[in-house]
């Protein structure tokens, strides 16, 4: 993956993934970014309480190769109309515009995160993995429930058997139940709750193979899967229904799907029309 070319929205993406100390400086970062840009690491250092090394490591922990660099990438986004489209939060004041204007800009800015950090690489392997499945079974709870069912409605489109649990209880029975020849997608925004991983888990007793679509980087589900697809999340504030991750996610799967249906050259003669019927 590339070097980001954003500072301000890459710390809002990953946020709740930072420890009390990241989170000190990315509040720092959040609320004197133009301070910042004419600062040495030193009086950063001293402004916030830490030591020079922990900015360093922060700086690394974005993706940067040093806070130098980082400094470079955030003085040109805050130069740039980007800047105002990090942290979009909804106020008492705004009108119905603003809120609209608002909500529009967080799934722009969404989506080209998530684009920043995608592997590619997985992304073929998923396509691969799903070509060769015998079925494929979808498993979310919540919003990401919501996303399983819609993931499930479109595969039912490219021939291969497919279904979708959204009951924690049935997830776990119908895991189990999976042979080597199938797939399940794991839906999960946190990637973090025992109802998730119990389903993995049974899913690879089973011997199938395994795709996990979640926002963090750092998750039990990730040290399992054997291939992780992963979103971000939309804003600094941890919400149990992100309308913006599941948003993309469902895109994620619309683009699984769309190379899904043009792989199967053999099945379709014509796989892209099929897209559109």
């Amino acid at each position: 993956m590339e070097q980001p070319q954003q500072c301000l929205s890459r710390i809002q993406t990953i946020y709740p993934e930072f420890s009390d100390t990241e989170k000190k400086i990315a509040d720092y970062i959040m609320q004197f970014p133009d301070k910042m840009t004419h600062q040495s690491i030193t009086q950063v250092a001293d402004d916030i309480g830490v030591a020079t090394s922990t900015i360093f490591r922060f700086c690394q922990r974005l993706g940067f190769k040093g806070y130098q660099v980082m400094k470079i990438v955030l003085a040109s986004e805050i130069a740039s109309p980007i800047r105002e489209m990090v942290q979009e939060k909804i106020q008492e004041q705004d009108n119905e515009r603003d809120v609209t204007e608002k909500i529009f800009n967080t799934s722009i800015r969404t989506f080209k995160d998530t684009i920043q950090m995608m592997d590619f690489s997985s992304i073929k392997k998923a396509v691969n993995v799903l070509l060769s499945a015998n079925r494929v079974e979808f498993y979310g709870t919540g919003s990401s429930g919501i996303v399983a069912l819609d993931a499930h409605h479109k595969f039912i489109g490219s021939g291969i058997t497919t279904v979708a649990y959204t009951d924690p209880f049935l997830q776990v029975r119908a895991a189990s139940q999976l042979s080597e020849n199938d797939v399940a997608v794991i839906i999960s925004d946190s990637g973090a709750n025992t109802e998730t991983m119990n389903v993995l888990d049974a899913a690879k007793e089973a011997g199938a193979k395994t795709i996990v679509i979640t926002n963090l980087t750092r998750s039990p589900l990730n040290k399992k899967a054997d291939i992780i697809l992963r979103t971000v999340s939309s804003s600094i504030e941890t919400r149990s229904d992100d309308v913006y991750s599941r948003i993309v996610q469902m895109s994620l799967i619309d683009a699984l799907y769309t190379n899904v249906i043009k792989a199967q050259k053999g099945k379709n003669k014509n796989p892209i029309k099929k897209l559109f019927e």
